[in-house]
């Protein structure tokens, strides 16, 4: 009997079989061809976020699209220790208070907006970083979803003080002003190391709408930046700044 069946000729394939295995090929085919080419895509996200977290990188699309609008400042790089300790406060608390604490999304601020039913966003640091440089700005599922790769990647391969340098040296603090160097020099003649707390304060508060708004000019949001980045200073969320 076992013999019988370890030598049973396999029933001939029938022409319902054959056609079924026909019919399904080329969706294999096609997912064989998809994971190849996500596989590489992904890669080659990882090498750019690799470079760029040893290269500085010289421009961006959204620095090349305002180029065509409004003349671009003089951009000079500012290392992370070049920028005052209150201006890194003051920008992690008006934009991204946990950023020391999450891993690229604060899950804690999306439960709050989905629990809210509101339409703002609770894009971290590490995101708008991961879409200022490799991305555009006009929203979009297919930006939406490489800046959610691009995110981990980020976190993984630089440090938090290498996510925070690259934002404010590529941050747009005004028409054609982009970076801290060239905001501190244009708006208070000054350099980053030199900004003072209300200094700081009111450019991070600028940072939603460069373009309306104005840091001459005290407002509620830049005492409540200021506010914070005091608090964060004293309770340890600037820990990694």
């Amino acid at each position: 009997m076992i013999l019988r069946l370890l030598f049973k000729t396999p029933a001939p394939e029938t022409a319902e079989t054959g056609a079924k295995r026909t019919r399904w090929r080329p969706l294999r085919r096609l997912a064989i061809w998809l994971r190849w080419f996500l596989l590489r895509v992904f890669l080659l996200m990882a090498v750019l976020v690799a470079i760029y977290g040893l290269v500085n990188p010289p421009t961006t699309w959204t620095i090349v699209a305002e180029s065509r609008s409004h003349p671009i400042k003089p951009r000079d790089w500012a290392d992370i220790g070049e920028i005052a300790p209150v201006m890194r406060r003051s920008v992690v608390a008006a934009e991204d208070a946990n950023f020391c604490r999450h891993w690229g999304f604060d899950m804690t601020e999306i439960r709050k907006v989905v629990a809210s039913g509101s339409s703002r966003g609770a894009s971290t640091i590490s995101q708008q970083t991961a879409k200022n440089v490799f991305l555009w700005q006009n929203r979009s599922w297919a930006r939406k979803l490489l800046e959610t790769a691009f995110t981990p990647l980020i976190e993984a391969l630089w440090s938090k003080q290498r996510i925070l340098e690259v934002y404010l040296n590529i941050a747009e603090f005004g028409p054609g002003i982009f970076g801290v160097g060239a905001a501190a020099r244009e708006y208070y003649g000054t350099t980053p190391d030199k900004l003072t707390p209300v200094q700081a304060a009111r450019l991070s508060a600028i940072l939603p709408a460069p373009k309306s708004r104005n840091p001459h000019q005290a407002s509620r949001r830049s005492r409540s930046i200021a506010d914070g980045a005091a608090t964060i200073a004293r309770d340890g969320r600037a820990d990694c700044l």
